[in-house]
């Protein structure tokens, strides 16, 4: 393959930047189910990657940086549908009953704007002259690399290709079998003991043993340590208190307790560690903005010519951006407020909004890019920045509109504080996914502004495609919690990140959040970090237990951690038995991408599930009459997904061997 010359290389195309948005249409719409499903979200970089690959291989003079400005656009994008960990909260409030287009849009691309804007001050601190690992920035630099380098390459990209169409493939098919009831949707079982109940529940989801395997062994012990806390611990305990209601089943009772009591402390357990992973981040971040300053300062007074590879976009370029975008911004937040309850009020509320995206945007873009650059995009506590943004967002409108509080008002001021954290959440995300891709591209001798220019491509692109998706999917199966007066089908999503901000919201501002539950949770979090912190210490650092996998694993529905557990497992065992072996490194990638289709291919048959429920009126139009049990459908789904998951990781280690002989 006829590369372009390494001094100027061929890096945004026209077909590059096509083929970018086309791949963010996949992954921003599986991105949006994902997390409305089950509240968490996976790095796109990787799959993007091999997917341009794979197509640009086409062209005889693609380069490594144009099939990195691909991935740059498509990851920025799918990463920008995490804005649904919030913005289905002004649907369960009841204050949209619709995804209204261009309010959503705006949020999701001014945000977008501004995480890029505040991280690229940060890239020569945090990734040139930093030693932070960038577990997925690295792994996907290295995929380029090997894909680009030689025939080994180009047939490891084909495989690699083959592997994300296998795996949408069969997680596809696996989710059909649940939409046609040949299958059960969740194995699950609920007992009682003694005074109380218990169980665990496990939803019949490839894309949630995919999710386990990319979020690897660790993160999927901590969530282990929180399914037995959670529902061997707290649920057994917290049911045998209640009292006794005749005819409820073990079912009933378990998951009623959880949900109004075990989950507000699983809210505390990550309030607590994400405060505390926070705090330890301040010395790092501080250094970095001050290094990034100081580079920056040096440039200009030597007056030298800069090499292409640390060419950023010029720095009165992104305070004028930042500053335009304010206007945008002013407006967007001024006419969500237009003939409400607020409007007496609206002046100094803007001002606030205006201010909060500024200043807690600023931190939560260098706090998100940090720890991506030291755990990887997919383990960054999001959900963290989320939960303090919505607390700080909360307070700080419900100051300005304390004097005139009533009913109205109060469900106004949580309405407006929840848009407010879709902008900084959408700038902290960005943030999370730009450094990211950055150290991609600092590996491939890509041009840092060119990459630059790419995120904003694609941040305009994923805010063009989360709101109609988001759409869809509240009009076909509606939201938990939320009134859901036009959703055709029975069965909601659960958005469980999206609940549990808006719940806290509510809590702030008018006063009842159940403060004991989520005190008692923080108090466990802070005893998880402890036991952490010896457990690295102890170990030298090989072992940890993250307090916020606990946390999570505590706050979200055993179906779906459960899963993720399972894959965690799967996965770790599948790369322990591929370490020796000839063509195992080249198996472990293929299994990444296996399980990436996973997400994708079940993802996107559940967002074009929605759309046959909204064109036929029907919430199960697939679902056939048939006679089994639900025993028996729960046996084929468990014969079926084994099968699948043991016949597709047999593929991968077959692929590995073959790719290398």
């Amino acid at each position: 393959m006829s590369v372009a010359a390494p001094s100027n290389p061929k890096e945004i195309t026209l077909r590059g930047v096509i083929l970018g948005i086309l791949i963010t249409l996949i992954f921003t719409a599986a991105q949006v189910y994902l997390g409305l499903k089950v509240g968490l979200t996976f790095a796109t970089s990787i799959p993007a990657a091999v997917i341009s690959m794979a197509l640009l291989s086409a062209f005889k003079d693609a380069s490594i940086q144009e099939n990195n400005i691909v991935q740059t656009i498509a990851s920025a994008a799918g990463t920008l549908a995490s804005v649904i960990f919030v913005l289905p909260g002004l649907l369960m409030i009841g204050w949209w009953a619709h995804v209204p287009f261009w309010p959503t849009f705006g949020a999701c691309a001014i945000g977008g704007v501004l995480g890029v804007m505040y991280t690229m001050p940060l890239r020569r601190a945090l990734v040139s002259q930093s030693d932070l690992p960038y577990p997925e920035g690295v792994a996907a630099a290295e995929v380029l690399k090997v894909g680009m380098a030689s025939r080994a390459g180009a047939a490891e990209g084909k495989a690699g290709l083959w592997a994300v169409i296998w795996g949408s493939a069969a997680s596809a098919v696996y989710a059909a079998g649940s939409a046609v009831k040949v299958m059960a949707g969740e194995v699950s079982i609920y007992f009682r003991t003694g005074g109380g109940a218990t169980g665990i529940g496990a939803s019949s989801s490839l894309a949630l043993i995919g999710a386990g395997h990319l979020m690897g062994i660790t993160v999927g012990i901590a969530m282990l340590a929180g399914l037995v806390i959670a529902w061997g611990i707290l649920v057994p305990l917290m049911t045998a208190t209640q009292p006794a209601v005749a005819g409820m089943s073990a079912a009933d009772l378990a998951l009623k307790v959880w949900s109004s009591d075990v989950r507000m402390m699983g809210a505390g357990v990550i309030g607590a560690a994400a405060i505390v992973t926070l705090a330890g981040l301040a010395k790092p971040v501080i250094g970095g903005l001050k290094s990034a300053l100081e580079a920056s300062r040096r440039a200009k007074v030597a007056g030298a010519e800069i090499d292409r590879t640390e060419q950023d976009l010029p720095i009165f370029i992104v305070g004028l951006v930042t500053l335009i975008s304010m206007v945008p911004a002013g407006w967007l937040l001024a006419s969500f407020l237009q003939g409400g309850p607020l409007t007496s009020i609206a002046v100094p509320l803007v001002a606030v909004g205006i201010a909060y995206i500024l200043i807690a945007g600023m931190f939560a873009a260098a706090v998100c890019g940090y720890m991506a650059g030291l755990i990887g995009s997919s383990n960054s506590p999001v959900s963290g920045i989320a939960i303090l943004t919505i607390l700080g967002g909360a307070l700080s409108v419900g100051m300005v509109g304390r004097h005139i509080m009533g009913p109205e008002v109060g469900h106004a001021l949580v309405a407006f504080a929840l848009f407010v954290t879709t902008v900084v959440l959408a700038v902290a995300v960005i943030g999370n996914d730009n450094l990211q891709d950055l150290k991609t591209g600092q590996l491939v001798d890509a041009t840092p502004w060119k990459q630059q220019v790419g995120l904003l491509v694609g941040v305009l692109a994923g805010s063009c495609v989360v709101p109609p998706v988001l759409e869809l999917l509240n009009h076909a199966n509606g939201f938990a919690g939320a009134p859901n007066l036009d959703s055709i089908s029975s069965q909601p999503l659960a958005a469980p990140q999206a609940l549990l901000i808006s719940t806290l919201a509510k809590g702030v501002i008018g006063g009842d959040l159940p403060w004991h539950l989520v005190l008692w949770g923080a108090a466990l979090g802070l005893g998880l970090v402890v036991v952490n912190f010896v457990l690295k210490k102890a170990s030298n650092d090989k072992y940890s237990l993250p307090p916020l996998g606990v946390g999570l694993a505590i706050y979200l529905p055993s179906a779906v951690t459960a899963p993720v557990v399972v894959g965690a497992v799967t996965g770790w065992l599948f790369d322990r038995a591929m370490e020796h072996r000839k063509g195992g490194e080249t198996a472990k990638r293929l299994g990444v991408l296996v399980m990436s289709g996973f997400i994708v291919g079940e993802s996107l048959f559940n967002v074009a599930l929605a759309g046959l429920i909204v064109l036929s009126g029907k919430g199960e139009p697939l679902a056939i009459t048939n006679s089994m049990s639900e025993a028996e459908g729960m046996l084929v789904a468990l014969a079926v997904g084994a099968l699948m998951v043991g016949g597709l990781y047999r593929w991968s280690a077959k692929s590995g061997r073959q790719v290398t002989a």
